[in-house]
């Protein structure tokens, strides 16, 4: 028999629980399948909302932005209006693509500054580095030095309240004197408290390496993964998620175990599909078979 001592036991337990929700179900792993924007990036300059909604409407939650511009803001809209218009539509942005060249060559902070504001304005957590500029990267002084600098980068963030990212592609593999390379180099030269990788599965495979072993050695290091296909006759080219070579089933539950918060979906190509019907398909492939 429930006395009423017991009953608010219980009452008090449930609602602890209730209010714990979101955090036990992350701590348990619990995702959402995100997208690059980039993926749309030849429509988004049409129509803007209108992809938005499509983009909420094939399942996903957060979005990636990227293509972000001083003048024009996001293909037409000021920050605030383009965070309004993703919160309409349900959808948020953990991160976002700034690239900020003119940091590592010129040592100018403004532009990182003002990309901050964006990135703070969206309440992203990641300002990511999309790429970097092969001469500055030449041999392994250069890659120390740019280290550096991306710890100086992280440290301008972090008083801001964000977190830096890098994005690779294939490059970062390229074989410098003595054996190194520069990914080796900045996740060796980097603060790991600071400075967080994004870890871009296609890129990774496409410079014969291996995903897995990679978040092995380095958990705790990548927040993010780009989650994008390699097409099995086609090698250069992506596809959807599921119908290319990359073994995702093995990948993602690695990615997890090295602390994976944010599994983003990008494609950089379509074949005889409608780019909606695509990136579809891939969303409920991430939610359905790999549990994203």
């Amino acid at each position: 028999m429930t006395n009423r001592r017991t009953f608010l036991a219980q009452a008090g337990l449930a609602s602890a629980a209730i209010m714990l929700a979101p955090e036990l179900l992350k701590a348990a792993g619990k995702h959402y399948p995100g997208l690059q924007l980039y993926t749309l990036r030849d429509q988004l300059p049409k129509d803007v909302k209108g992809v938005i909604a499509k983009v909420a409407k094939a399942g996903y939650k957060e979005v990636e932005t990227f293509g972000y511009d001083m003048k024009t803001g996001y293909w037409g809209l000021h920050t605030a209006d383009f965070g309004k218009l993703l919160k309409d539509n349900g959808l948020t942005t953990p991160s976002g693509h700034y690239g900020i060249d003119s940091f590592f060559g010129k040592g100018d902070t403004e532009e990182l500054k003002r990309y901050i504001e964006v990135a703070k304005t969206l309440g992203q957590t990641y300002v990511v580095i999309p790429s970097l500029n092969g001469e500055f990267i030449k041999t392994v002084d250069e890659c120390k030095a740019v280290a550096e600098k991306m710890n100086k980068a992280a440290d301008i963030c972090k008083a801001a309240g964000l977190k830096l990212g890098y994005h690779n592609h294939n490059f970062e593999w390229k074989p410098l004197s003595g054996g190194a390379t520069f990914y080796d180099t900045i996740l060796a030269e980097t603060d790991p408290k600071l400075v967080h990788m994004e870890m871009d599965i296609f890129w990774v495979v496409r410079a014969g390496q291996d995903p897995i072993k990679i978040l092995k050695k380095h958990a705790g290091r990548y927040a993010l993964v780009h989650v994008k296909d390699r097409d099995k006759t086609k090698t250069d080219l992506n596809t959807e998620i599921g119908k290319g070579s990359i073994d995702f089933k093995a990948i993602i539950p690695a990615a997890r175990a090295a602390g994976v918060t944010h599994f983003i979906m990008e494609q950089e190509n379509f074949t005889n599909i409608d780019p909606y019907v695509s990136i579809t398909e891939s969303c409920n492939y991430m939610k359905n078979t790999l549990h994203v």
